[in-house]
C-alpha cells in the first residue's frame, strides 16, 4: 500500500517537472486511517504551495490519523511559504513517509521535528526509485550547487548520429522523437553549441504537444549566428553564452534558476563536457540502422588510451518503438 502510494506520488511530481525549479517537483499522498488515498498533490511554481499542502487541502478532515506519504523529507523552515511539517502537524496525521532526505540544510530536519511533536515519521520508502525519477536534478543541484546536465543524443547500431553527407534526420524513430518532446517540457533549459545552430537550424521546443511549455535554449560558444536561427523566434526564450568552459556555461546556467539541463549539442561541446566531468547522465536511443561513414556523437573528451576511458552504469535498457533506449550515469561521481 505504501509503495504504491508512493509510485502515485512519484507521477504526480512527475507532471510538474520543469514548472517548480529552483525548487524540488515534489509528489505527496495522503491516506486516511483506513489506508484509502484521499488526497494527491505536487509542489506549484515558485511562490506556491508545496505538495504536501495541495495533497492535504485535497484530503481535508480525512487526514487526521491518516498518513502523508512524500517523495521528499518535509520541509521545517520558513521560506516563501511555510514549513510543510506545521501543515502536517495542523492536519493529524498520524504518519509520515517520505523517501529521500532533504540535502539541503537550510530546510532539513522535517522527520526528526515530526518524530519529535509524536508523529511516526521515517524515510527510505522507494529511495532509488525516486532518486532516479523525478527527483534526480533537483538532489544533483542541492548536492553540488551545480545543474544537472543529460547528454541526450540517437545514434544507428554502428554509431553514427549523421551520415557522410551530413543529413540525420530522422535517425530515430517516430515513437523516441515524441518522447523526447515530451523530455524538453519537463526539463529547465536545452542547451547546444553554435556550430550545431549553423549547421542543423534546430527549433529548440517541444513540438506536437498542445500549450507544451518550453524550455530556456541555450547557445554555447563565441562567434555570429545567421540573423533567421530558428532559435532566435517567438517561440521561447534564448540565451546566449559566449564561453566553452563548462563551469562558466554552468555557473551562467544557475544565476537563471537553471536546475534541469538537456545537452544536445555536436561532439566539440559534448566532448568539452564530457572531459570536464560534467555529464551527469547519457540518454540514448540507438536505432537499427548502419551508416558505416558518417559523424560521431562525441569529439575530444581528454580520453588518451583505453585505461582512461569514461566508466559509465547502465541504470535502464528499454525499448522506445524499434528503437533501444539507454540511460546511464558515470561510474565515479565527479566533485
Amino acid at each position: 500500500m505504501l509503495d504504491e502510494a508512493m509510485r502515485l506520488a512519484m507521477a504526480s511530481s512527475e507532471l510538474v517537472r520543469g514548472t517548480t525549479s529552483p525548487n524540488p517537483p515534489v509528489g505527496a499522498v495522503v491516506l486516511d486511517a483506513r489506508g484509502e488515498v484521499v488526497g494527491v498533490g505536487a509542489t506549484r511554481p515558485p511562490g506556491g504551495p508545496h505538495a504536501e499542502v495541495v495533497a492535504l487541502a485535497e484530503a481535508g478532515d480525512r487526514a487526521r490519523g491518516g498518513t502523508a506519504v512524500v517523495t521528499l523529507e518535509p520541509c521545517s523552515h520558513h521560506g516563501r511559504t511555510p514549513p510543510c511539517t506545521e501543515a502536517l502537524l495542523a492536519a493529524g496525521v498520524a504518519r509520515v513517509r517520505y523517501a529521500v532526505s532533504d540535502p539541503n540544510p537550510k530546510a532539513s530536519g522535517g522527520g526528526a521535528l515530526l518524530r519529535a511533536a509524536g508523529v511516526d515519521a521515517e524515510g527510505g520508502l522507494l529511495a532509488t526509485e525516486v532518486e532516479r525519477g523525478p527527483l534526480r536534478a533537483w538532489l544533483h543541484f542541492a548536492r553540488t550547487g551545480r545543474p544537472h546536465v543529460t547528454w541526450k543524443y540517437a545514434a544507428t547500431l554502428d554509431g553514427r548520429v549523421a551520415a557522410a553527407d551530413g543529413t540525420s534526420r530522422w535517425i530515430s524513430s517516430e515513437e523516441s522523437r515524441a518522447e523526447v518532446h515530451v523530455l524538453r517540457t519537463r526539463i529547465d533549459a536545452i542547451m547546444v553549441g553554435t556550430g550545431t545552430v549553423r549547421a542543423d537550424d534546430p527549433r529548440l521546443t517541444a513540438r506536437g504537444i498542445p500549450a507544451a511549455r518550453q524550455p530556456l535554449r541555450v547557445v554555447v560558444g563565441e562567434g555570429d549566428l545567421p540573423p533567421g536561427a530558428k532559435v532566435f523566434d517567438d517561440e521561447a526564450e534564448t540565451v546566449r553564452v559566449r564561453t566553452h568552459d563548462p563551469d562558466e556555461v554552468l555557473a551562467e546556467l544557475v544565476a537563471r534558476g537553471v536546475v534541469d539541463v538537456l545537452l544536445e549539442g555536436g561532439p566539440t561541446l559534448v566532448g568539452a563536457f564530457v572531459a570536464a566531468g560534467r555529464v551527469d547522465r547519457v540518454l540514448l536511443y540507438t536505432a537499427p540502422k548502419l551508416l558505416g561513414a558518417g559523424m560521431v556523437a562525441l569529439g575530444d573528451a581528454g580520453v588518451a588510451t583505453i585505461t582512461d576511458a569514461v566508466g559509465l552504469v547502465v541504470e535502464e535498457v528499454s525499448m522506445c518503438g524499434p528503437d533501444v533506449r539507454i540511460s546511464a550515469v558515470p561510474a565515479v561521481l565527479n566533485g
